[in-house]
């Protein structure tokens, strides 16, 4: 018998993750599923601790290694603590962010490549996702989006390490057309919706 669904959501900062995210929840507990939301970096007591490290815009120093490995770190915790056992409880997990972010990221944004991918093969596992919906936005815009929020560290990067982020998610998608679903994001909330809920739909066999 078939256990739980891995659901990630990806893209940059401003592509509205967060409102497709919940709409998506909405959908699928009206269905009848046993819903867990939870984000990356963070998830867990350890995970959200490790978030606060990464993103303090204080940390002006950090290595690019050094900030793979602590996103690892917390995945890592993560999986184990939460989408593991929620998975095999046979509960649909909603991650806002996941292994794509790392590879887009610090992989394409830093630089890093594969060893990215390397790092993170430890702390995913089997437990990659069914399905990964990539909101696609161009940085600009997505940086008007989020002019009028305080910003964290990664956000306040300069828009070239942001437009390699960008390009990176694209070669994912590329990369992984069964699991990645490019949706633009330029579109209305409920076009957006409509989009994802159909793909998770027939996913799930509704």
């Amino acid at each position: 018998m078939r256990k739980g669904y891995f659901i990630t959501f990806e893209g940059g900062d401003g592509a509205g993750k967060s409102t497709q995210i919940n709409r998506l929840m909405e959908h699928l507990e009206n269905c009848g599923f046993d819903v867990i939301l939870t984000r990356e970096p963070g998830g867990t007591d350890i995970g959200e601790k490790i978030r606060n490290i990464i993103l303090d815009p204080e940390n002006k120093e950090m290595d690019a290694v050094t900030e793979a490995m602590l996103y690892a770190a917390s995945r890592a915790q993560h999986v184990a603590q939460v989408i593991k056992p929620a998975i095999e409880e046979g509960k649909i997990v909603i991650c806002d962010r996941f292994i794509d972010s790392s590879i887009a990221y610090q992989g394409f944004g830093r630089g890093l490549g594969d060893s990215v991918s390397i790092i993170n093969s430890y702390a995913v596992g089997e437990y990659m996702p069914d399905k990964t919906v990539l909101l696609k936005l161009k940085p600009q815009l997505g940086n008007k989006r989020i002019s009028t929020r305080e910003k964290d560290r990664i956000e306040l990067e300069s828009e070239s390490f942001h437009q390699a982020v960008f390009e990176g998610y694209e070669t994912l998608e590329k990369m992984y057309p069964e699991r990645i679903i490019g949706v633009d994001a330029t579109g209305t909330i409920d076009e957006i919706h409509d989009v994802i809920r159909n793909h998770i739909d027939d996913l799930l066999g509704l």
